[in-house]
């Protein structure tokens, strides 16, 4: 039971990643503005690379791949993410509440991805075997 729990757990995390990331592939300009509207330097090529990373790393997880790698990785990007656009404390009016929110569902978040980092196996970086699921390679 235990296995399948992390397995639904990961699986959601992944498109946690991978909806936003195709999001932004098709409406950049909202994202970019939102990131500009925060003073982040080189918004649109940022931007590009978040979406890459939100598409490739939700894959990876929905797919078991690298998944201890991944997860930290996510972790990262979702910290980096929440205090750079989710500041509340820097915020007034009606926005605090929303980011206040946002920011502690990412820590939330974060929370699951650490201890799916904790439950997944060690997986080696090799050229080979790459492609497989984490439960394959041994």
């Amino acid at each position: 039971m235990a296995q399948i729990s992390i397995a639904i757990g990961r699986v959601l995390l992944g498109f946690y990643f991978l909806m936003p990331g195709l999001m932004k592939v098709a409406g950049p300009e909202q994202s970019i503005a939102y990131m500009e509207s925060h003073a982040i330097p080189f918004a649109a090529p940022l931007m590009w690379f978040s979406a890459a990373a939100n598409i490739l790393g939700g894959l990876a997880l929905i797919a078991g791949r690298h998944v201890r790698l991944v997860a930290y990785a996510c972790v990262i990007y979702v910290l980096l993410v929440n205090f750079m656009l989710h500041d509340f404390w820097t915020m007034s009016g009606d926005v605090v509440e929303r980011e206040t929110q946002n920011f502690f569902k990412n820590m939330g978040i974060t929370a699951g991805l650490l201890v799916l980092a904790g439950a997944a196996p060690a997986r080696p970086l090799s050229l080979t075997d790459w492609w497989r699921s984490d439960g394959t390679v041994g």
